[in-house]
Formats: structure tokens, sequence, C-alpha cells
């Protein structure tokens, strides 16, 4: 169901409609000041305070998301963000600093309808997709959060700035394809991303794929991948019963030669399911066929898949098998973990006491 839109919906022609009779150049100012100093109109400072205050009534000039929570960790290096929308829905994005860069991880969906057996989003159900609009707040109230962060640091052009969007949150993005496609373009285009800085990790959604591919759109692809056979695969990640490990792989071969991109695939490790040698060997000859890049994930903790992270240990000892078999091989640090941040965690719920702020007030 399309919900109403924000002000991160807008294009340049729906905010020239706004503005009759007004100077042509207002638009820009407008268009200027919302992908780059603050959230909605009312910090538009360029912009005369009647108009500023017309245009803060107007529900298409407001905002949609309410930030209702934050959690922080790793000395405030990894924030997460629980927001509720306008008709109560929920969704988390996560922003980690690193020493010159900042990464934000999006969500694309409120919850999830791929039903992951592992993940906290795919065990809570899918609720809706998110606008186009949405999407980008998200990017834009990190954007900000980092200028305010770093705005004293001496290198603050490098320091912390976002520079990279990965969509690993909430949802599967290709199943929001349409708003994904127009959310990147302004994440690219208007935030100022670069294209080649944004990552769509995906279950496998083959036509998604081939029509991302198709399109040209440039945006890194992350395959998560899980098993190497279908019938691991099929009970970790059921949308593969339809899409196939067959059809996925052709899916692969056919972005690469499309876009000349390197794909990667994302294998969360579980014990005694997916880290023996035998899945081991058979995705060393999936990620070899593909010259792709394995990020090894250890499993995250969520409440309804109790199977245990593999050791550590044997996490590295199937890191060296892939590397020994010509795999350029990644073990992920887990960041977020104590605030259910991590891989897989999201689920949109308050830590303590498993319910959101709005919840509660509803009590």
């Amino acid at each position: 169901m399309e919900k109403s839109r924000g002000i991160y919906d807008l294009s340049r022609e729906d905010i020239a409609n706004a503005l009759a009779g007004e100077p042509k150049y207002r638009q820009d100012q407008i268009w200027h000041s919302i992908y780059s100093t603050s959230l909605g109109i009312e910090g538009a400072s360029t912009l005369p305070k009647a108009l500023r205050l017309k245009l803060s009534e107007d529900p298409q000039f407001k905002t949609q998301l309410e930030e209702i929570e934050r959690r922080q960790t790793d000395r405030g290096r990894t924030i997460k963000f629980l927001y509720a929308a306008r008709d109560g829905s929920k969704i988390e994005s996560v922003l980690m600093h690193y020493k010159s860069r900042s990464t934000l991880c999006v969500s694309s969906q409120a919850g999830c309808a791929m039903k992951c057996v592992f993940c906290a989003t795919g065990q809570m159900g899918f609720k809706r997709h998110l606008s186009a609009g949405e999407i980008v707040e998200q990017v834009m109230a990190a954007k900000i959060e980092c200028q305010n962060t770093f705005k004293d640091s001496i290198s603050s052009s490098k320091t912390g700035r976002l520079s990279n969007i990965v969509f690993m949150g909430m949802g599967e993005p290709l199943a929001n394809y349409d708003k994904l496609i127009k959310a990147i373009d302004k994440i690219n285009n208007s935030v100022g991303i670069g294209i080649r800085h944004i990552t769509v990790s995906t279950v496998g959604i083959v036509p998604g794929i081939i029509k991302l591919a198709d399109e040209e759109v440039g945006v890194k692809l992350a395959i998560s991948l899980h098993g190497a056979d279908d019938k691991t695969r099929s009970h970790l990640v059921p949308i593969s019963r339809r899409y196939g490990l067959d059809s996925l792989i052709e899916a692969c071969h056919y972005y690469i030669s499309k876009t000349k991109r390197r794909i990667s695939f994302e294998w969360a490790m579980m014990s005694g399911i997916n880290d023996s040698i035998d899945q081991a060997e058979k995705l060393a000859n999936i990620a070899f066929s593909l010259g792709a890049h394995v990020n090894l994930i250890p499993l995250n903790p969520t409440p309804g898949y109790l199977v245990v992270g593999s050791s550590r240990d044997r996490i590295e000892d199937f890191a060296n098998y892939l590397e020994s078999n010509g795999v350029a091989t990644t073990i992920r640090n887990t960041r977020g973990n104590d605030i259910a941040a991590a891989c897989g965690q999201l689920a949109a719920t308050n830590l303590e006491v498993g319910k959101t702020k709005v919840e509660l007030a509803k009590k």
C-alpha cells in the first residue's frame, strides 16, 4: 500500500509545483538545503521565514521518520537508530564509524518476507515496503549525525564522513526494487554518495539481479548465500526453493558480464549447519568460478534461532580452506552485537523490554 509522501520523496517538479509564484531559484535553495544541511524544511535558512512556515505545514514537506530510540556501543563508534514511520511501522538503521569513513546499514522494508531462519528481521515477518523517501531519510539522518559528530575535527572532510551505504538492514532490497532504485539515485546524485560506495545485499532474487544488471545501476552486489547446495540453502534461505542455486549462479555470471563488477558472498557461520569442509569445498568452487569475494560472518544470536555460531577455530579453518583454493576471503568483525545491531539482529524492538516506546506509550 502506497503511504503518504514526505520531503525526501519529492522530485524537483514536485517542489516547483508547490512554489508557484515564487522565484525559480527558490527550488534550488530548497533542494540544496534538504540534501545538505538539515532534516526537513525548518532548517532551510536561505528561505524567507514566511515561506518556511508555509511549507512546513504542508505534509509532503515533512519528514516521515521519528527517531524514538538510539543505542550506542564500541565507544560510540556504532549507533543503532530506531525509527517510527507515520503509520507506526518501525525500522532500524545502523551507523558505524571507522578511522577515515562512516558506513550506514540501511533498511528497505519494515520487516521482511524472506523468512531466513537465522535472521531476526525474517522472524518478525513482513510489514510493508518503505518509500524511496523513507530510505533516503535514514541516509540524511546519518549524514547529519556525522556532520555534527565530526564538525570540530581538524580533518572533518575525511574523518568519519558518511561515505558508504550498505542495503543490509531490515528487508530484502530487490523485493522493493522500484523504490530502491529511486532511493539509490537520490543517495548518489543528491546526497553525494558515490555509486561505487553503495552495496545492495540480496538473498538471491534472480529477476532483480538481472534487472539490476540490465539497468547498469553500478552498485556493488552482495549475495547472502549461507549454503553451497540447494538442500542446505533451502533450509536457511527459503526463497531458494523458488530461485535455486543454479539459477542464482547463472544470474551472478550475468551480472558480472554486464557490469564488470566483482560480487561478494555473505556467509553466516553456523555450527554443524554450514561450516563443514564439504560446504567449504562447494563454496570454493562457486566463488572461484565467479571470481567472487567471500565474507564469513560469525553468526549473531537471535531469539528465534537456537543454533550457535561456529567457533573461531572452525571459522579460521573454513577461511584457510577457501583461501588455499584461490578464493579471497574476509572474516568480518562483528559490530554492535551487544545492542542487537549486528548482521541479522535488526527487529525494531526496544532492547530492554522487547517493545518500542511507541508501543509502550499506547498502554
